[in-house]
């Protein structure tokens, strides 16, 4: 599989949809918190997908969105927050991620409440959850979508699904919001690393990134954007030059201002 992962994070474009809540949405964290805080937080095999090794990488995204389960989900947040992944990246709590144990890193999945049949696109960018009988451990942002941040589980469908179709979520929510879609290269807990990656993308001739920072009770994570992005085909041409950069990480987002990101199914 050590073959397959690197190419599959450049043809998957290493992206899902996110959202930041304002602070206000989460000043006084649910008890939900408290039984997700249990979760054990440590590194499985990267990317070892539910599904046998596969000879033609060309196989293995299809295989993946066949991918459908049921079971209990529950919530992981403030214990993490700022934290490393299984995936390398900073740990955003308001981002729309999720844990999962053998989906394969920066693959997507619809998560659907079976309760009350509402629905969000994850990006699977950590490994877990390792507590009791549950199938997948989400951001506390896709937790209150799906409304389950209170109870802190909840009985949930997973559908593994290709980028095209994350994507073309994304943008549709956001032509109904009047907002673009970006690309997010990557998020950081200090400042001076941001900066370093803008610097290194700006001086390939790339279009120099921004950078958002998003403050929650004293901690700040720096979001490195790029865009607006117009359709797959530029986002698959801006995702190649990265990654000769050694940038794969990436994902897409709807930026409506820096402290909040929309992503709303």
């Amino acid at each position: 599989m050590s073959k397959i992962i690197p190419i599959l994070f450049i043809f998957v474009l290493c992206s899902c949809t996110t959202e930041q809540l304002k602070t206000s949405d989460i000043s006084n964290l649910p008890s939900g918190t408290t039984a997700s805080a249990t979760r054990h937080h440590f590194i499985l095999n990267r990317g070892a997908p539910d599904i046998p090794d596969i000879a033609d990488e060309q196989d293995l995204l299809p295989r993946i969105t066949r991918y459908l389960k049921q079971g209990i989900a529950s919530w992981y947040g403030p214990k993490f927050h700022g934290k490393k992944t299984a995936s390398g990246e900073i740990y955003d709590m308001y981002a729309m991620t999720a844990a999962h144990k053998t989906l394969p890193l920066s693959s997507y999945a619809r998560v659907t409440n079976l309760e009350n049949q509402r629905s969000v696109i994850v990006r699977i960018n950590d490994r877990g959850p390792f507590y009791g009988n549950r199938v997948m451990d989400l951001s506390y942002a896709a937790a209150q979508k799906l409304d389950i941040e209170q109870t802190g589980s909840g009985k949930v469908e997973i559908k593994a699904i290709a980028p095209e179709q994350a994507l073309a979520q994304l943008q549709k929510v956001a032509k109904k919001q009047e907002k673009s879609v970006y690309l997010q290269v990557g998020t950081f807990g200090k400042k001076k690393k941001a900066l370093k990656l803008q610097n290194k993308i700006a001086a390939h001739h790339l279009p120099q990134p921004e950078i958002l920072p998003s403050t929650h009770k004293g901690s700040t994570l720096y979001k490195v954007q790029m865009g607006p992005i117009k359709s797959p085909a530029s986002a698959r041409k801006l995702n190649a030059q990265l990654a000769k950069l050694g940038i794969t990480t990436t994902q897409f987002v709807t930026e409506t201002d820096q402290k909040q990101i929309s992503m709303i199914q």
